[in-house]
């Protein structure tokens, strides 16, 4: 390797990506492509930087499987960065195995690294636990050390143990430092900011006011009875009952929660949870059925009794009932809160993120842009959406985990 090489991947190394292309920007052998393209990454020009990684990965010989294999890594990274969350894994897998079988142990934990990110990303957080906890950080420099700790923080954020989070926040931070690389320093940086912005509403008798994600752990630990619009979820601190599947049963739930004490007219409930404006006997029926499905589901937790105008909840050992909503209540508000995080989305990672079809996420997008709310650039498949993010708002904490 030539010293004018060396001198720009010293440069990257420290997030210098101008100085790099500095060096080689006019050069077009394999090394000098790959390097191009990592700071054309670092830079945001990521459709140029995959091409000239691509460039660099078809330049180098087949008897260069090692520096193929960190292109593939870089390649990865960028569709990562570009949210193209759908690249194939059995890919990044090879090229991991070959940098562990020529002992470049630094990328190849890197490599893991960056599987465990997008499944973090994508809400697979048991899976991203499992992985994690057979990756040794200890002889990762200190770059690695920092994403590192950030997935950690990452899960322990969604798992709702800010403690943990916390810990890990401040050793990503010490790390980042050391590492000396601006942009990972902003991202621990986003990443704490995160910890002490609102990342729901509590809705009580008193009114409605904003929690940290501190007080939504406390407040689920507490003997509460939390209807929480957040994860589609009920619990009393010791039973928890999920709804994410039973939108109907929750939309009523929530319903007679925010009226707590109080009852809910059988009328109200119905134009709730069905929609219906006009009310006949037939959906005064289908509304008895589901709430003897919403009684069946909550019998250990609460009682919910007919009253002369309606139905009425009853928690059965908590003294208190809660609503936990969303900083931000739309139909969509799942894809806002992913686009919130400032990044580019594909409707196709949206959807592999959201649990979703494709066809119903490029709806809500559509829905969206014509409400002045995302937009998009691009075109076919090259097509991303954004929205410009949501000052102080940690939207994206307290979406469902993907089974």
């Amino acid at each position: 390797m030539d010293s004018l090489i060396t001198a720009a991947a010293r440069a990257l190394a420290a997030g210098d990506a101008l100085l790099a292309l500095k060096y080689v920007a006019l050069r077009e052998d394999a090394s000098a492509l790959a390097l191009r393209g990592i700071a054309m990454a670092q830079l945001g020009d990521l459709d140029r930087a995959r091409h000239l990684v691509r460039r660099a990965a078809r330049a180098f010989g087949p008897k260069e499987a090692l520096a193929r294999a960190r292109c593939v890594l870089a390649e990865a990274e960028i569709a990562f960065a570009a949210r193209d969350l759908g690249w194939p894994e059995p890919t990044l897998d090879a090229a991991r195995a070959t940098l562990e079988r020529h002992g470049d142990r630094a990328n190849a934990a890197y490599a893991r690294q960056l599987a465990i990110r997008r499944l973090l990303l994508i809400g697979r957080l048991d899976e991203a636990e499992r992985a994690l906890a057979e990756l040794d950080p200890a002889p990762l420099p200190p770059a690695a050390r920092a994403v590192h700790e950030l997935v950690l923080a990452g899960i322990a954020m969604r798992r709702l143990r800010t403690q943990p989070a916390r810990a890990a926040l401040i050793r990503a931070e010490r790390a980042a430092r050391h590492a000396n690389i601006s942009a990972l320093i902003a991202e621990v940086a986003s990443a704490q900011a995160m910890m002490d912005a609102p990342a729901a509403h509590l809705i009580e008798r008193d009114g409605a006011r904003p929690l940290r994600l501190q007080q939504v752990e406390a407040l689920l630990a507490s003997d509460a009875f939390v209807i929480d619009a957040c994860r589609y979820a009920l619990s009393d601190g010791r039973t928890r009952v999920s709804l994410a599947s039973r939108p109907i049963l929750f939309a009523l739930a929530r319903a007679l929660g925010e009226a707590w004490p109080d009852d809910v007219a059988r009328d109200a409930l119905i134009a709730h949870a069905f929609g219906f404006k006009r009310v006949d006997e037939t959906h005064r029926a289908r509304l008895r059925v589901e709430i003897g499905r919403l009684r069946a589901l909550l019998r250990p937790m609460a009682e919910v009794d007919a009253t002369a105008r309606g139905y009425a909840l009853h928690p059965r050992h908590a003294r208190e009932l809660v609503v936990l909503a969303r900083p931000v209540e739309e139909k969509h508000a799942a894809v806002l809160a992913l686009l919130a995080d400032g990044e580019s989305w594909s409707s196709s990672a949206l959807a592999l993120a959201l649990g979703a079809s494709q066809r119903n996420v490029q709806r809500a997008l559509d829905t969206l842009a014509a409400a002045g709310k995302a937009q998009s650039y691009g075109r076919g498949r090259a097509r991303r959406w954004t929205t410009p993010p949501m000052p102080g708002f940690a939207t994206s904490l307290l979406l469902p985990a993907l089974p």
